[in-house]
């Protein structure tokens, strides 16, 4: 019986790392999980998974400050259960800050077993020389780009591309509808800062969206029933109560194929609005701290997954002062009132989704996993 300790550190990680888990059950039955996750793996790996996901999934340098006793507790946990348990293999899922440091650690500790990243940590926007660093103490990197793969394996780290799994995701979620006219989705985020810093800046573009076209309705997607509660606090705020109808908990793939136009945060709602065909522009917006200390880093002109992939600029990034409603209002009118515009974005969305390969992803990374241990 095969043994992994597993560790994801936000929703997005959850669902990967619940996908790839029930991937190798199909393989295996009698392999087993423990470590840390969320309510996905939870139910997917049963008592062993500590769900954690919902505090792990702060955004930006400052906030990450402002728990570090928290964080290093949690590290040190997760040391001491796997030295003490000696998992077969520990999967790390995306979430590069703790779960790099975990592997190097673990190395460090003489832990001689399998080590494998899946969910490539964007290394290859902020910091490609943690790749040689990344080669030394893991095992194997189940990548989700295409252009990925050749960047560790000229490393020596062996790599596979298992495509994206939202493939998969959509063709199960596809309602084949018409878009509703003049309606506007707004997609502020899986993180509580994030609603915090997005959701008022939503609300007031759409007050301008409506000056200039009255007709014109509203729905914002909660990604749960504690941001929709912070949500409805932030409009009792504000002068606006009829936003309170807008907020609509658990529909954001619904509404990414009802709406007409959107304004999505940085993340990985902005592929899956690709993937849906969605016309949208992103909107980021981090305390100025963790802003200035990104761009000395990052490496890349786009922020936005779907823009480096096409290597242009495909949808509109309003990043940090751009992210104005003034500006918003502007982009979001001009796609509701032209259809060629909305095409011609649609279109380009589509040609960047082909390029995440055919479904089956979560099988090809369990496949990948089970081979390292000597099970397929």
């Amino acid at each position: 019986m095969k043994k992994v300790f597993i560790i994801a550190g936000e929703l997005s990680g959850d669902t990967h790392a619940a996908g790839l888990m029930r991937a190798m059950q199909d393989i295996d039955r009698e392999v087993t999980f423990f470590g840390l996750g969320g309510p996905q793996m939870r139910q997917a790996g049963g008592e062993g998974i500590d769900d954690w996901a919902e505090k792990a999934g702060v955004l930006g340098l400052w906030e990450v400050l402002k728990m570090y006793g928290y964080f290093k507790q949690r590290f040190n946990e997760c040391l001491t259960a796997i030295a003490h348990e000696q998992p077969d293999a520990v999967i790390l899922i995306d979430y590069p800050g703790f779960n790099l440091r975990i592997a190097k650690a673990l190395r460090e500790a003489a832990y001689g077993r399998k080590i494998i990243y899946y969910i490539s940590p964007q290394v290859w926007a902020w910091k490609k020389g943690r790749i040689k660093t990344m080669a030394k103490v893991l095992d194997l990197m189940i990548c989700i780009f295409p252009f990925e793969k050749p960047l560790y394996e000229k490393s020596g780290l062996r790599t596979e591309f298992a495509g994206h799994p939202m493939v998969d995701r959509v063709k199960t979620l596809l309602r084949g509808w018409p878009r509703e006219p003049e309606l506007v989705g707004f997609f502020p985020g899986s993180r509580t800062n994030e609603v915090k810093k997005l959701f008022p800046v939503m609300m007031e573009t759409a007050k301008l969206i409506k000056q200039k076209m009255p007709n014109a309705r509203f729905a914002v997607s909660a990604a749960n029933q504690t941001l929709a509660s912070l949500m409805r606090e932030i409009i009792a705020k504000s002068d606006m109560p009829e936003a309170r109808s807008w907020v609509e908990v658990g529909s954001v793939y619904d509404l990414m194929q009802r709406a007409q136009v959107g304004i999505v945060a940085s993340g990985t709602a902005t592929l899956e609005a690709a993937c849906f065909g969605l016309p949208y522009m992103l909107v980021y917006h981090v305390n100025p701290i963790t802003y200035v200390a990104a761009k000395v880093v990052v490496r890349i002109k786009h922020i936005g997954i779907v823009n480096v992939l096409a290597g242009r600029e495909v949808v509109k990034e309003m990043v940090q002062g751009k992210m104005k409603p003034e500006k918003l209002s502007h982009e979001v009118l001009h796609l509701l009132h032209s259809k060629e515009a909305r095409d011609d974005l649609t279109k380009q969305l589509a040609e960047v989704v082909a390029t995440l390969g055919d479904s089956g992803a979560y099988r090809r990374a369990a496949e990948a996993v089970m081979g390292e241990l000597g099970t397929h």
